[in-house]
């Protein structure tokens, strides 16, 4: 597949939908944000924001959108797909991105637009960019016996699926 080529009319209206779909959820009493998956001009899936209802801070709308997507096809890989955010995907959303292989990310307002309406992640932005050590909750590695051993099976699992 060939990535698409940025077509200013359609992003146009994905990214319409993607603000619907987040003006809807705050209705329902949902957080303000919504994407939406296309592949060739088709919707794949929709996601909305659902991390107070379903109690998952995971459950962006981008992130949600692409499960969804990714069930509708049957694969991991997004590839020869857009997502079509309302907003700039926070860092948590960039690598479900980067993750799923879509082709490109299209957003309507930016991070600031998210800062001003209460939802500032900034912080996580400017978190990564620092010495780990800084960080307020301590990610740690600590040695164990057989810690390679999930790698040595993945490795010598002839019937895995290469990602």
């Amino acid at each position: 597949m060939t990535t698409p080529a940025p077509d200013p009319a359609s992003d146009q209206t994905w990214l319409a939908r993607a603000v619907e779909l987040a003006v809807a959820n705050v209705a329902d009493g949902g957080g303000p944000f919504g994407a939406v998956v296309v592949r060739d001009g088709v919707l794949l899936s929709t996601g909305q924001n659902r991390v107070t209802r379903d109690l998952d801070p995971t459950a962006h709308a981008e992130v949600l959108a692409i499960r969804a997507a990714c069930a509708e096809v049957g694969d991991f890989s997004l590839a020869g797909c857009v997502l079509y955010a309302s907003c700039e995907p926070c860092p948590l959303c960039v690598s479900a991105s980067l993750w799923s292989r879509v082709d490109r990310v299209v957003y309507a307002a930016d991070r600031d637009d998210a800062a001003r309406g209460g939802f500032d992640d900034r912080a996580f932005y400017e978190l990564f960019a620092q010495e780990r050590s800084s960080w307020p909750m301590p990610v740690d590695a600590a040695a164990t016996d057989g810690s390679f051993a999930p790698f040595d099976a993945w490795l010598t699992n002839v019937a895995r699926t290469h990602y």
